[in-house]
């Protein structure tokens, strides 16, 4: 649904204005070469805070506490 929703905003672009729509295409791939390194870092320090939380609550969950909903 979101890719359909993305082609449509581009085919509306297209009619309005032709140069910005081609350069937005061809522009795209390296935008998300250049956001590349920053979903990584993104993903790192989410999985980084997640083990710390998992690490902090083990004794809580060894004690029973059970799992805590996220």
């Amino acid at each position: 649904m979101k890719t359909l929703f993305a082609l449509g905003v581009w085919c509306l672009l297209f009619v309005l204005c032709w140069p910005l729509a081609i350069l937005a295409l061809v522009a795209w791939p390296f935008v998300w070469l250049l956001s590349l390194p920053f979903r990584l870092v993104g993903i790192t320090f989410s999985a980084l805070f997640a083990f710390l939380r998992a690490l902090f609550m083990l004794p809580a969950r060894m004690l029973g506490g059970g799992p805590v909903a996220a």
